[in-house]
């Protein structure tokens, strides 16, 4: 049977793009349909616009600080709208190379809604059918706001978050998970009165423990009002603000209610379940470990499969499917010791196993250091970093790492090399301190702190 295109790629976002340029720069006819902005989450309304208001949140803590390290510093009002200007026109700078790259390995884009219709049919937006052997689903993942309390349709989420026209007074944010504990710093570093409700007991939930509350204590001290145990009632509109009742009792009036509760696999509408493809909890598609659906022709890699939801995973899935259906190697993306940074402020970085998971497992050894680095005990701020790791007592790997620090991403990601090698406790002693370094603790913690 002949078919339009080798690959038919339903998503623009950094896995199917990944997959769909890879492909036809190896001589396969490919196209790639998005109905929204070729970059997808990440690079348009996730990773990318977040790190650039995370560093934009910053410089007022990082101007204090300057004064009192003896700089003459005369800080100025943060223009919204300038910094909402450039970043626009950043992220349309950004769509146009994802675009650029994609076509010049000749992928032939829709800039259109697509539909699966069948073992290897896909219908567009304009009524055409377009025929292809194989077809990937990569349309990502979307926030949602759950419809149980009165007013719902009066809170925002991550998608519109960047779209917020001028920089308001106030902002309740709802959740507890990472993207709401990131926002939580952004808003709160840019002078906006910052409220968190989130309804468990204890915010980033399924990270370390330790970690867990030390970065709570951290927002909580830099300005952040955060309630758990707490959850929204009732929102209501009064005048250009909203009215706020949680169910504990607790009433606020602010400018925008951000909900951050979590994501959903994005397969509503796509057509996927009539063409008879298995989907799962919250309509994530079911794929096998070489992200093949139930339906040979069809794959599945990013967030729609909800297994890892993280940008860097959706491209080295969508590479795996590469070279599993066009080069005949069958390769299994490896989901094991993903290193990852949450950027809150403080900044976390993490590897492997908790201490929770890992004491539930094996015999271990924790060894952690908490202090105050050397820049913040210059100028009396208490402000502590953390570092710790979790050691295996009879293999003496390191199952685990986690950094609460600034720049925390990036040593994260040197220190993954290291674990995902399979480094022991003893590679690390026997590895020289950089000194005067915040790391340096990294390689000099000696004892452990307890063992379980």
């Amino acid at each position: 049977m002949a078919f339009d295109y080798d690959l038919f790629v339903i998503g623009g976002g950094s896995g199917g793009v990944r997959a769909a340029r890879i492909t036809a720069a190896d001589g396969h006819k490919v196209a790639l349909a998005e109905e929204f902005r070729m970059g997808g989450t990440c690079v348009i309304r996730g990773c990318v616009p977040k790190k650039l208001m995370v560093f934009a949140s910053g410089y007022a803590r990082s101007m204090a600080e300057a004064k009192q390290y003896g700089w003459d510093v005369r800080v100025g009002k943060f223009s919204y709208a300038d910094f909402q200007s450039k970043l626009k026109k950043e992220l349309e700078r950004l769509e146009g190379i994802y675009t650029k790259n994609a076509e010049g390995a000749g992928v032939e884009i829709f800039h259109q809604r697509a539909v699966v219709k069948g073992p290897h049919e896909v219908e567009l937006a304009d009524g055409s059918v377009k025929s292809a052997k194989h077809i990937l689903v990569a349309t990502g993942g979307t926030p949602f706001v759950p419809d149980t309390f009165e007013g719902h349709e009066l809170a925002i989420t991550s998608n519109d978050v960047f779209d917020i026209k001028k920089q308001p007074k106030s902002i309740l944010i709802v959740g507890g998970g990472y993207i709401a504990c990131e926002f939580a710093g952004i808003f709160n570093g840019l002078g906006i009165e910052t409220i968190q409700y989130y309804r468990g007991a204890q915010i980033l939930r399924g990270f370390d423990d330790e970690s867990r509350g030390m970065i709570s204590e951290a927002m909580i001290a830099r300005g952040v009002s955060l309630h758990v145990g707490r959850d929204v009632e009732r929102l209501e509109k009064r005048d250009d603000q909203i009215f706020v009742k949680a169910t504990d009792g607790h009433e606020c009036v602010v400018d925008h209610v951000l909900y951050a509760t979590g994501r959903k696999p994005n397969t509503k509408g796509l057509g996927l379940e009539d063409a008879g493809v298995k989907l799962g909890r919250w309509g994530k598609v079911e794929v096998d470990e070489y992200s093949q659906t139930n339906i040979p022709s069809i794959y599945a890699v990013g967030d729609v499969t909800d297994r890892v939801n993280l940008t860097p995973v959706a491209i080295r899935e969508a590479v795996a499917f590469h070279e599993t259906v066009f080069k005949g190697n069958p390769t299994k993306p490896d989901h094991t010791l993903i290193p990852t940074a949450v950027f809150t402020q403080p900044e976390y970085g993490t590897i492997g196993m908790t201490e929770e998971q890992a004491r539930d497992d094996r015999p271990i050894q924790v060894y952690t250091a908490a202090f105050r680095p050397m820049q913040n005990a210059f100028i009396g701020n208490d402000e502590r970093v953390l570092f710790k790791l979790i050691v295996c007592a009879e293999s003496r790997k390191v199952l685990g790492a986690h950094i609460i620090a600034p720049g925390a991403g990036e040593m994260i990601q040197v220190l993954g090399v290291a674990i995902k090698m399979g480094a022991t406790k003893e590679d690390f002693d026997a590895t020289m301190a950089v000194h005067p370094t915040m790391a340096e603790e990294i390689v000099l913690m000696k004892e452990p702190v307890r063992k379980a």
